[in-house]
């Protein structure tokens, strides 16, 4: 089961100066995090908080700011999940973002909960093909693959899709490792796909979103933030399949 509350902080030493300022957020799924990536380093916070999204995600910002000793306008962008997940939690995530955001005359950062389940996946795992898959309810799941670059950055090779379990497959023959929801919820129909491990318990971390949003920030991709608008993926909320970010 996922882990309650987590927290990880930084040892800052005096007088420590740090390039870039990046605070990320994720609300996509049941959990709830926060990270500040500060040139390299991440100091994350995280909890398990379904249905508590809307309560925790700002003083989860303001907490880690301070722990940090870093303002609003030390930042230099902001990331957040913009799904696919939860309509609520990926709107609230986005709205959050957009108003900080703005309020700082900042640069946002869009990022794939999917993406950041394969970039956790291989950081803490070393898995570098991932088959990324949310329970999206309705007996479908979100699902993506991805292969982690020579930088450690994790790749779309897929576009992200709903689909009924059934129809989830690797791209390859290669030895993929899942990660996600999806496969704890279906696992009686996804035994089909042949996979070297599975993390059904992991979700989407700020962690994660804090790397991919640092490292899509150095490649110019950071986007005025009434642009950063959620990604549901279904057809009957966002009408059409779109690729990741």
């Amino acid at each position: 089961m996922p882990t309650k509350q987590e927290k990880r902080p930084l040892n800052l030493e005096s007088g420590q100066i740090f390039t870039m300022k990046l605070l990320a957020i994720d609300t996509t799924t049941e959990a709830c995090s926060v990270a500040l990536y500060l040139g390299g380093a991440v100091v994350h916070a995280y909890q398990w908080a379904p249905q508590r999204h809307a309560e925790l995600i700002l003083p989860m910002c303001e907490q880690i700011l301070s722990e940090a000793q870093v303002s609003l306008n030390d930042l230099d962008a902001i990331a957040f999940g913009r799904g696919p997940g939860s309509f609520t939690g990926v709107r609230i995530g986005a709205g959050i973002a957009q108003g900080i955001a703005l309020a700082k005359d900042l640069p946002i950062l869009p990022i794939s909960s999917l993406a950041a389940l394969a970039q956790g996946m291989w950081r803490e795992r070393g898995a570098c093909l991932v088959l990324a898959a949310i329970d999206a309810r309705m007996s479908q799941v979100y699902w993506a693959a991805f292969i982690v670059d020579d930088a450690g950055i994790a790749q779309p090779v897929t576009e992200e899709r709903v689909d009924a379990p059934e129809a989830l497959s690797a791209p390859s023959m290669a030895p993929w490792a899942g990660a996600g929801s999806g496969w704890g919820s279906y696992a009686d129909q996804l035994t089909a796909v042949n996979l070297t491990h599975v993390d059904s318990d992991r979700y989407p971390q700020a962690y994660d979103i804090a790397v991919l949003g640092a490292n899509n920030f150095r490649l110019g991709l950071g986007i005025a933030p009434e642009l950063g608008l959620p990604v549901y993926v279904r057809d009957d909320v966002a009408k059409k399949s779109v690729k990741p970010a």
